[in-house]
């Protein structure tokens, strides 16, 4: 039985800056580590290296060799569940096992009803769900519930493990519902983007755009080209990879 997400006024979700994204992989492995034993451990490697390896990653990082008007540049696209407002991978799920949390917005699965019919990876656009061929059902990001609301961890540890990882300080955690929040404030300056907003799924998590490097660091004239033309291109970097 499918059903409709939940309209929630707090939507936790993350914010990251493509400016300073290092590449490093951080938030990947210490997100591996987390939810090794976490909500949705154990989750399963198969062949975790080779060619072809086959594994249960929530985040993963696409690096794209690209230019501006000032020459070549490497950005790194990190990408997980965006907890969409409108989740299709919710309204598509035959048997209810995807969710989203009407207290927070958080996109889950229940392992317990989930059968593995792979319907929500299909619907989602971004490619942000795995299946956990050792377990047989579909899993996914949690934001880390375990962690954003665990009362023996320090306040300043509950945070989701990536943004907690970070060298760069690239990733940001908050209530994208509330205006007045950190996170939107930060969206609202930079000039946050919604990935593939012509899907209509309304993510809750956000991009900030690499900044385009400025004449006066190249001394070349001039510049063709700002953050939201920048962006575009990498997005559709992101989606031909």
């Amino acid at each position: 039985m499918t059903s409709l997400p939940e309209k929630t006024e707090k939507k936790l979700g993350l914010v990251i800056d493509l400016d300073i994204c290092v590449g490093c992989h951080a938030c990947a492995v210490n997100c591996k580590e987390w939810n090794e034993g976490g909500h949705s451990g154990p989750l399963t490697d198969l062949l975790a290296t080779g060619d072809d390896p086959s594994g249960v990653w929530f985040n993963r990082i696409h690096s794209f060799e690209t230019e501006d008007a000032v020459g070549q540049r490497t950005v790194h696209f990190p990408k997980s569940c965006l907890h969409c407002d409108d989740a299709p991978c919710v309204t598509v799920c035959p048997t209810g096992a995807s969710y989203k949390r009407a207290e927070d917005g958080i996109v889950l699965v229940n392992a317990e009803t989930c059968i593995g019919c792979k319907l929500c990876s299909w619907a989602c656009p971004y490619g942000a769900r795995e299946y956990d061929e050792g377990e047989g059902v579909m899993k996914k990001c949690t934001l880390c519930i375990d962690r954003i609301y665990n009362p023996n961890l320090p306040e300043d540890a509950r945070v989701p493990a990536c943004v907690n990882t970070c060298p760069a300080g690239a990733r940001h955690f908050g209530d994208l519902g509330d205006p007045e929040s950190g996170v939107s404030k930060l969206v609202a300056e930079r000039g946050g983007y919604d990935l593939m907003p012509e899907q209509g799924t309304k993510p809750v998590n956000k991009y900030l755009p690499p900044r385009p490097r400025t004449v006066a660091e190249a001394k070349l004239e001039p510049v063709v080209e700002g953050e939201a033309g920048f962006f575009a291109r990498l997005v559709d970097r992101v989606l031909s990879a």
